[in-house]
């Protein structure tokens, strides 16, 4: 307890906290931010030896690292208690937020399952309604158990007859979730409740007297067998490690995954063993099963992705071609109704064609301009198929689609306060530093200026197959409502024209991706949508390490930087949570030829002292359970040491936020006007 105190008043009372103040945009000034003690460790990699200053900042339990997150978290305070725009937004933002929501629905013969949150609400509630026309009951609401307005419920899995329903449970923003149970017919919870960890599946037994699920840990993933009453001790296992996805056996090796092997077992036959789909191939793989034949995707022998009717024990070159590979690539298929929805992206703007089973033409999704199309949903057995569509400036509107007539319904729209007319639109292209094509999409109000002397916000992730879409967001809107304009570039290392664009940004290839963030900065800067004092960027875990690059690489470019759940030392970032996942996308510093590069453009290792850096807020929580919060307090530490700019550099450190969404509507608000308002009064004209 002693050595806790000392720690925090050193932190708080250093007489660095008495230098030069702070001067944020807006009129906010502050003290220097609290002083971290530097304790050099020195690492040795094949040679090259390293210092690292904040490696004590890695232990999140001890006292000092406690006692930095709180003089942290007090400064934080302080900067949004002067910021003159904060309550302004967070007024706007409970109006665009305390709206009702649908998730698409599940249909299970004339029932409909679904999750809804009521406009007053904080949290979703999981929903049945009776028939197309039906009044909507509420059967699980997370309020009825437990009073932390942060803890979520989502639908897993409904049973075939409708009347079982297994939900995940989730705190915060953690990734680890538990799985419980609820009876329909006797509006009661089971007492089976899977506890609480990684599960990628929960999925009931034909017969609904099981769950199988997939259950994750640092180890790999395992695939069970629990039966309804009996213990969690008597669970069976079906199958071993690597496990990854969906009964089906879909084991993906690597994250993203550069080889899928897919296995399965007929459930019809007591005690089957896993049968080979497709085994120990370099390629990507999934399946669907449909009128006694597998489906698959696949990229083998066709970096744009085609559709195969699979023949199990042969191989995958005699296989039967349903859809071939095109110019646009395939990002994703299903099969609902007996109709084949296959969705591509031309030019990153989706489109959506119905085959039939043989693969001919049956019509196309109707969408509703520019924006992002949600995958198709269904079951092959389902008289229809849901889906929805959104984009920066229209809300998500979710339909009931007729596979066979191509009549679409309107299943539900949110009443949200934000007039779409008002605001446009657009995609341009711009060119790389190598000379790469890349798109970006551009929105704002209708008639804003371009003369540079408006606000813009440009976020970007470039990595892990990832397609970035036009979608609705509560924080972007508000930012165009308050008059900036917004963009999106399509950086490599999604998979928006392909595995190609993806394998771009791998490796050393990574420094593609902040080439071409930097690449569409200056474009928007030549095109006059704003200025570099006006300019800001946001991104969050691969796209956290991006803000990294951005500040420490070009920081003359950029005004402000959110810089969400980061990955920012990229020499140890392997050593920790899912960390050792991604070395397949990154590479790791362990190893000799892969150090070099990851060295370059590393965030953490390339900041420079006597640098003017922009004003940074770097935003994690506690709960996140995914990318260590240490990369962002060792960076907040460095950057506060070593910035001469004047302007703040601030650590938002939650104590219940993670990686994944869960959290209540109320925190939410206030996070996003914390964020928002940082940006918005950071990229102002300088008032010191």
């Amino acid at each position: 307890m002693r050595r806790a105190l000392c720690s925090l008043l050193f932190v708080l009372l250093s007489p660095a906290s008495f230098a030069q103040a702070i001067h944020g945009r807006g009129g906010t000034t502050l003290p220097a931010p609290p002083a971290a003690q530097q304790t050099p460790v020195t690492d040795n990699y094949f040679g090259t030896k390293i210092v690292d200053n904040y490696r004590w900042l890695e232990d999140a339990k001890s006292p000092e690292t406690q006692a930095f997150i709180g003089a942290e978290n007090a400064y934080t305070a302080r900067y949004f208690k002067q910021d003159r725009v904060r309550d302004q937004i967070a007024d706007d933002l409970d109006q665009l937020e305390r709206v009702s929501r649908w998730s698409l629905p599940i249909e299970r013969g004339n029932d409909l399952f679904f999750a809804k949150r009521l406009a007053g609400e904080g949290q979703a509630s999981i929903y049945l309604r009776h028939g197309w026309t039906g009044k909507d009951e509420r059967l699980v609401d997370p309020a009825h158990f437990t009073e932390d307005p942060n803890t979520s419920v989502e639908i897993a899995d409904v049973s075939r007859d409708g009347l079982l329903v297994a939900f995940t449970v989730r705190q915060g923003g953690a990734d680890e979730n538990t799985v419980r149970v609820f009876n329909v017919k006797t509006g009661k919870m089971l007492p089976d409740e899977l506890p609480s960890a990684l599960y990628f599946s929960a999925n009931f037994t034909p017969d609904a007297s099981g769950l199988f699920y997939s259950r994750c840990d640092d180890k790999g993933c395992l695939l069970y067998e629990h039966t309804l009453g009996a213990r969690l001790a008597q669970d069976k296992l079906l199958f071993g490690h690597e496990f990854h996805g969906e009964l089906l056996g879909t084991i993906d090796r690597g994250t993203p995954a550069k080889r899928v092997d897919i296995v399965y077992r007929d459930l019809t036959k007591k005690g089957a063993y896993f049968d080979i789909l497709v085994w120990g191939l370099d390629a990507r793989f999934s399946a669907i099963y449909a009128q006694g034949a597998w489906y698959v995707k696949t990229d083998y022998q066709a970096p744009n992705s085609r559709i195969l009717r699979a023949d199990p024990g042969i191989m995958p070159d005699v296989w039967k071609t349903i859809v071939p590979e095109g110019t646009d690539a395939i990002s994703d298929f299903s099969i609902v109704g007996n109709r084949l929805f296959v969705q591509r992206l031309h030019d990153v703007k989706p489109e959506t064609a119905i085959y039939t089973l043989e693969g001919k033409p049956a019509g196309t999704v109707p969408t509703d301009g520019i924006g992002s199309i949600s995958s198709i949903s269904g079951r092959t057995i389902d008289r229809y198929a849901f889906y929805s569509f959104e984009s920066f400036i229209q809300p998500p509107t979710l339909y009931r689609l007729d596979p066979v007539s191509g009549r679409r319904e309107l299943f539900a729209q949110p009443k949200i306060p934000f007039d779409t007319s008002q605001y446009e639109l657009r995609q341009e292209f711009y060119t790389s530093k190598d000379g790469t094509r890349i798109p970006i999409f551009i929105a704002g109000k209708k008639g804003l200026k371009r003369d540079g002397s408006e606000r813009l916000l440009m976020t970007g992730y470039g990595g892990f197959q990832v397609n970035m879409l036009p979608g609705w967001s509560s924080m972007y809107a508000e930012w165009l409502q308050q008059g900036g304009w917004f963009a999106l570039p399509n950086l490599r290392g999604g998979s928006e024209y392909g595995e190609r664009w993806h394998e771009q940004a791998m490796f050393a290839g990574k420094q593609n991706v902040f080439d071409d963030f930097f690449a569409a900065a200056e474009y928007l800067i030549a095109q006059k949508y704003t200025s570099p004092e006006h300019f800001a960027i946001s991104g969050a875990s691969n796209g956290g390490l991006l803000m990294g690059a951005a500040i420490v690489q070009r920081p003359e470019l950029f005004s402000a930087v959110l810089c969400g759940y980061p990955l920012l030392d990229m020499l140890r970032y392997q050593k920790f949570l899912q960390g050792p996942e991604w070395t397949t996308e990154y590479g790791s510093s362990d190893n000799a030829k892969q150090f070099p590069y990851l060295l370059r453009y590393s965030p953490y290792q390339n900041v420079k002292p006597g640098t003017a850096y922009p004003a940074v807020l770097f935003f994690t929580g506690a709960d996140d359970t995914r990318v260590d919060p240490l990369h962002a307090r060792k960076m907040a530490a460095l950057l506060q040491s070593a910035s001469t700019s004047g302007r703040p550099v601030l650590l938002h450190y939650s104590l219940i936020n993670g990686h994944s969404a869960g959290v209540g509507v109320d925190q939410s608000i206030q996070d996003h006007a914390d964020i928002l308002a940082f940006l918005w009064t950071e990229t102002g004209s300088p008032q010191h």
